[in-house]
């Protein structure tokens, strides 16, 4: 293990592997990730995971995968991914960027790093049984035989953080469904904490997590048990 933050260490395996992108905040940080609490208020929260329910302009989301001719394409395939993606509308668009110019000089001096382009806003359902395996939001992860990492392609060179806006809170297995859900973790697969156990996010809704793209912080989304959970998902170019 080699510690990254005052509260969280990293598989080192990772340090033996070619990533092109390896920004990490300051060592000295509680942890290597930020989490903004209340960027949205708990009844706007509310009123768009409403909203969204009651739209059925949905698409299945679609994850990146590499052809034998080295081409990059995006293709629905439900054993890696299964969520529903929508667009976000003006009201809560114009709103999140609002909250989202107030938070930035935050987000960049908690990361050394000045923040550029930003891609849109994904709007990301997932309902029961709703589940996205591991994987770096800016490589493609590449095994050999036996399953074992033996490298990183990097595929989205702009996707230097990844912020993830949770519009609904996970709850205990004895919580309230109606805006809620179980299971559906937020898990960093290379991530430890100060007692050996791997990383895993269970948020409130209104609460967005900012993290580096890159390979360290590989994540997967646990299938989700109960209810319904909802983020907003943006990538950011940055310099630092």
């Amino acid at each position: 293990m080699i510690q990254i933050s005052n509260q969280i260490h990293c598989d080192a395996r990772l340090e033996q592997l070619e990533i092109t992108n390896r920004l990490l905040p300051n060592p000295y940080r509680e942890t290597p990730y930020l989490i903004i609490k209340n960027f949205f208020t708990p009844e706007l929260c509310m009123q768009l995971a409403s909203m969204v329910r009651k739209d059925e302009d949905a698409e299945a989301a679609k994850v990146k995968q590499e052809s034998v001719s080295g081409i990059i394409e995006a293709d629905v395939v439900t054993k890696y991914r299964k969520t529903n993606i929508y667009t976000l509308d003006d009201f809560y668009s114009e709103y999140y960027e609002k909250q989202f110019l107030k938070y930035k000089p935050m987000i960049e001096e908690y990361f050394g790093a000045v923040m550029m382009l930003s891609t849109e806003i994904q709007v990301l359902e997932y309902k029961e049984g709703y589940f996205y395996v591991k994987h770096a939001d800016d490589s493609s992860e590449l095994v050999d035989e036996e399953g074992q990492t033996v490298a990183f392609k990097c595929v989205a060179p702009e996707r230097k953080l990844t912020t993830v806006l949770f519009g609904t809170s996970h709850r205990d297995s004895n919580g309230d469904y109606d805006e809620g859900f179980s299971g559906g973790e937020l898990l960093f697969n290379y991530l430890y904490d100060k007692h050996g156990e791997i990383v895993k996010i269970k948020p409130q809704a209104g609460d967005m997590v900012v993290f580096p793209s890159n390979p360290y912080f590989s994540h997967e989304v646990l299938p989700v048990e109960k209810g319904y959970r909802l983020t907003l998902v943006q990538w950011h170019d940055a310099i630092w």
